[in-house]
């Protein structure tokens, strides 16, 4: 089964990721928090690939900007300097807890972050909720049209976290990990 590697939000660290490796290693999922250095999500490319381990088969993810460097990686967005390190193996999957689409309360129509997503050629959950001033919710469901293989998940009143529905959101993880390993 794949190892799950979730990133932080940017006011985080890994710790704040443990409710969610817990539970998903408690579902049975391998699963690891990395550090995402703060600022600019172009940044962060790097160092989240040299933290995914080189295994077999790999999920990437995580919560806001740790979701959005996820996403950039298995893009294949080449950071600001340098290069991605090769990998033998692929990523299967992504996973990004309350994507953070825009600016807090200034929506982008222009769907700017996530112009990345038509180059994902793997599947993606996106998990988010309906009242996230980081995603409005309409401008979210035009993203996922950008990408080969998504799948969004809205959970009503809930803003830019998810923990109230942690445990329903680990269950659809868990299912999504286990589909995208084969």
């Amino acid at each position: 089964m794949s190892r799950v590697l979730l990133g932080h939000g940017a006011s985080g660290s890994p710790a704040a990721m443990a409710p969610w490796v817990e539970g998903l290693r408690a579902l049975g999922v391998p699963a690891d928090a990395v550090s995402v250095p703060r600022g600019l999500a172009e940044r962060g490319i790097l160092r989240f690939a040299e933290q995914v381990p080189d295994e077999p088969l790999a999920v990437v993810g995580g919560h806001s900007l740790g979701g959005r460097v996820a996403t950039m990686l298995a893009a294949g967005v080449p950071p600001p300097r340098g290069s991605l390190p090769p990998r033998r193996h692929p990523i299967v999957g992504v996973v990004a807890l309350s994507y953070p689409l825009h600016a807090p309360h200034r929506p982008d129509p222009t769907l700017a972050r996530a112009a990345h997503w038509a180059s994902i050629d793997v599947p993606v959950l996106l998990l988010s909720g309906d009242a996230d001033p980081f995603a409005r919710i309409d401008l979210l469901r035009d993203a996922v049209g950008l990408l080969r293989d998504g799948r969004l998940v809205v959970y009503p009143g809930l803003g830019h976290g998810l923990l109230p529905v942690r445990e329903e959101a680990l269950g659809r993880i868990a299912a999504f990990v286990r589909e995208v390993s084969g």
